[in-house]
């Protein structure tokens, strides 16, 4: 059976598929990913803006605590307000244990007609879980209540798996993943529990990598936003295009970082042939389309 990843996602050259079509009137589609994650101040921060006083590390992380703290408190809101303005619906990548700890954000998630996207059941890498089944299980039985069906997309906390990770994820359920940045379109990986849907998520407009990482002034976002744009827009004349656009309410959410997101999806929307869809329409949309391989079945 395959295991590594270059075994389950077979190679395929782009220019070797037959294009893929959206439907009429749409010419490239944006895919909003919103992670919403809770920090356990019992551990080291996942990421962090203040370095420690003289270099030492400190427990409990407060100050790096309060400031996530703030994406859930306010930043999340100015999201909600934007998106509800220009029709996005976003995928919500959430925790298990974020559902629990911000009930009243799952719920605007769910009033607001996003997706739910199960984000791990704890903000850490799955390499770290002792048990990556029962994380997993818990996770949907956290998020399924709030999204009134059970999730069929996955989206790990950094990305992370061990090379099981894919066949307990179609074990479970999951019907696509986010954890692949190795194409523009969605392909398949396979599993022991069969195939699974990849969407092309991203680093390339993450906001994580641009200004966290890299650590680019906010307006280098929507100057890269528009660029990357503009050139998957120009080859959308010849086959569908997609543009992920990954999130974080503590980064993005900040005043002066959200005047150029706004900015950007309003220049977005303005643009003829541009849908926003989640990741499960995505989804849907592909295995209508592709003729190489079995529908996956819902």
């Amino acid at each position: 059976m395959p295991h590594t990843p270059r075994e389950r996602l077979p190679y395929s050259a782009i220019v070797d598929r037959p294009p893929l079509q959206f439907p009429e009137g749409v010419r490239l589609v944006v895919w909003t990913i919103v992670n919403l994650e809770s920090w356990d101040i019992a551990r080291p921060m996942p990421r962090n803006v203040l370095t420690p006083p003289m270099g030492q590390p400190i427990l409990p992380d407060v100050p790096n605590w309060a400031w996530h703290e703030y994406g859930m408190r306010v930043g999340v809101w100015r999201f909600f307000d934007l998106f509800a303005k220009l029709g996005v619906k976003a995928s919500a990548a959430v925790n298990g244990q974020m559902v629990e700890h911000y009930p009243r954000i799952a719920e605007a998630i769910r009033d607001a007609g996003w997706e739910f996207l199960p984000h791990g059941y704890e903000q850490r890498p799955m390499q770290t879980v002792a048990d990556q089944r029962d994380a997993i299980q818990k996770t949907i039985t956290a998020i399924e209540p709030y999204a009134g069906k059970k999730p069929i997309g996955w989206l790990a906390p950094g990305m992370s798996q061990t090379l099981e990770t894919p066949d307990y994820l179609a074990a479970a359920g999951f019907r696509y993943t986010g954890d692949y940045v190795h194409d523009e379109e969605p392909s398949w990986v396979e599993t022991k529990r069969g195939r699974m849907v990849t969407l092309p998520y991203t680093f390339e407009m993450n906001d994580i990598t641009i200004m966290a990482l890299q650590n680019h002034e906010a307006r280098h976002f929507y100057d890269r936003g528009v660029d990357q744009f503009e050139q998957l827009y120009k080859e959308s004349e010849k086959r569908a295009k997609i543009m992920s656009i990954p999130l974080h309410a503590y980064l993005s959410g900040q005043p002066h970082r959200f005047v150029y997101l706004d900015k950007l999806y309003r220049y977005l929307a303005a643009k003829p042939g541009v849908a926003f869809w989640t990741g499960e329409q995505i989804y849907d949309w592909f295995v209508g389309q592709d003729t190489s391989r079995p529908k996956a079945k819902r």
